[in-house]
């Protein structure tokens, strides 16, 4: 198992996408009714509970080859199919995918004036007896930011710094990573007011929104706890022999970090451009809460960063042009990353099986015990992330069936949206399906398998700890 090495990641997620297709001709079809309502002014699309219907397939030689649409039947996912399902992944994933490239080829405009560094090196002066301090405020902001405002794939942007950090203060790769990404998963996963998952949940199931915050602080403060104190302990030993890092033969080169003299001092331009880009990345954040931006609108917000960033430095346009360049040729691989991720999803759908595993999932958890119930929507939700790696999307699917279900079995509907934060979040960590994700280790330079190795042991102890709340949410009743 230790030698155990994950083809290129775009042969494993090829890998899956076929997998994936194989399942559509064993798997039966079906569908739910959907239903559409406004809730503060956004359309939401919601499952029928009971809705259910089995279509039959259709199969024929063209069917396997090509493709073969026959009304009120399905068709297994064709060899045209598969091979059309990347490119039709790219095209859903379109806004996250030039999301990804404009942060990159902003970030390296930052980076050539070298205003990244400059202010990094400030920082470590500044905490460079206490790496471990700086470390944990970092962590507690980004939780922080994850479980109030839902945010996650706003800091891709952040992943170079925080491997710059965590070279500089001694670290490896992964730890770096590890910062960002493990507490982006710890604060999104307990969702204390996550708009994006917790919220869009409850108006589901009909309770307050905001309600049933205690016992989710709580669960907020343990699983940050854990996060963080594994981060302290395999950074601790990294530090102390670097043989037992993950990646032991990493030699961690990262493109544009330079030594600095620690003589170096942020010039006029230097600030000028940190503090246009925490201005509009503030402005960023809070359009994102307030007014409803998505991706698309982000990543005007960033090219605006990066035209600030060009005028103040007093950059040639050609100058300028050759590094926002350089940033994209960067960014290639992880945007691609998130086509071929999205590229699953795309085949379950066109094989209409995604709402068959839906319906037998929640067939086999009537008539249990409470607890195992609970227990197994929990599974459920965890493994339903790995086909539809949306928070909100598997809200509008799995909801609508669990809270009649949690009705039936006798779990209050404030555990079964418990149950979902849950099941949606901590698989975060681990499903390659998840764009986000993978784009961030590819950005990182970590191998999924590399980052799987380190990730499972946190993966497995929060999981046995939502578990755990899970359970006491049914005992007082939550």
């Amino acid at each position: 198992m230790k030698n155990f090495k994950i083809p290129h990641v775009f042969i494993f997620l090829s890998a899956i996408i076929l997998f994936s297709s194989a399942l559509t001709y064993i798997i039966p079809s079906g569908k739910f009714e959907r239903t559409t309502r406004m809730m503060n002014h956004v359309e939401q699309i919601l499952v029928v509970p009971g809705s259910y219907e089995e279509i039959p397939k259709h199969f024929s030689l063209k069917g396997v080859i090509l493709g073969d649409e026959v009304k009120g039947k399905s068709t297994p996912v064709s060899l045209l199919g598969l091979f059309s399902s990347i490119p039709k992944g790219l095209n859903s994933a379109a806004a996250l995918i030039f999301f990804v490239f404009i942060i990159g080829a902003v970030l390296a405009l930052i980076q050539h004036t070298g205003t990244i560094n400059v202010f990094i090196n400030m920082m470590l002066h500044k905490f460079g007896d206490s790496p471990m301090l700086l470390s944990f405020i970092l962590f507690v902001f980004i939780a922080s930011a994850g479980t109030f405002m839902g945010m996650g794939a706003e800091f891709i942007p952040l992943i170079p710094i925080f491997l710059m950090i965590s070279k500089r203060l001694g670290y490896d790769r992964l730890f770096g990573l590890g910062v960002l990404t493990i507490a982006t998963g710890v604060g999104w996963s307990t969702a204390i007011t996550n708009p994006f998952t917790v919220q869009i949940a409850q108006r589901i199931a009909e309770l307050p929104i905001g309600s049933g915050i205690g016992l989710r602080i709580i669960f907020f403060l343990v699983c940050a706890f854990l996060g963080f104190s594994f981060l302290v302990i395999y950074g601790k030993k990294v530090k102390k022999d670097r043989s037992r890092s993950v990646m032991p033969d990493d030699p961690f080169v990262i493109e544009g970090d330079t030594s600095l003299d620690e003589n170096d001092k942020p010039t006029g331009k230097h600030i000028g451009i940190a503090l246009s880009a925490i201005v509009l990345f503030a402005l960023i954040l809070f359009a994102v809460q307030t007014m409803g931006w998505g991706l698309i609108e982000m990543t005007g917000g960033f090219f605006a960063v990066g035209v600030c960033t060009i005028l103040i430095s007093g950059m040639s346009g050609d100058e300028a042009m050759k590094s926002f360049i350089k940033g994209l040729e960067m960014m290639l691989v992880p945007a691609l990353i998130v086509g071929f991720a999205r590229g699953i999803q795309v085949v379950l759908e066109e094989g209409m099986i995604i709402d068959t595993i839906l319906y037998q999932a929640a067939a086999m958890l009537e008539g249990k015990h409470p607890i195992l119930s609970a227990q197994g929507m929990y599974a459920f939700q965890t493994m339903l992330n790995f086909f539809i790696p949306s928070a909100s999307g598997q809200a509008m699917v799995s909801m609508p069936l669990m809270v009649p279900l949690s009705d039936l079995l006798g779990i209050s509907r404030q555990t079964a949206v418990l149950i979902f934060i849950s099941g949606d979040g901590f698989s975060n960590l681990v499903v390659p399906t998840n764009g986000v994700l993978m784009a961030s280790l590819a950005i990182a330079g970590v191998p999924f398998e590399k980052w799987f190795r380190f990730i499972w042991p946190l993966f497995l102890m929060l999981t046995i700890v939502a578990g755990i709340f899970i359970t006491a949410a049914l005992f007082i009743n939550y």
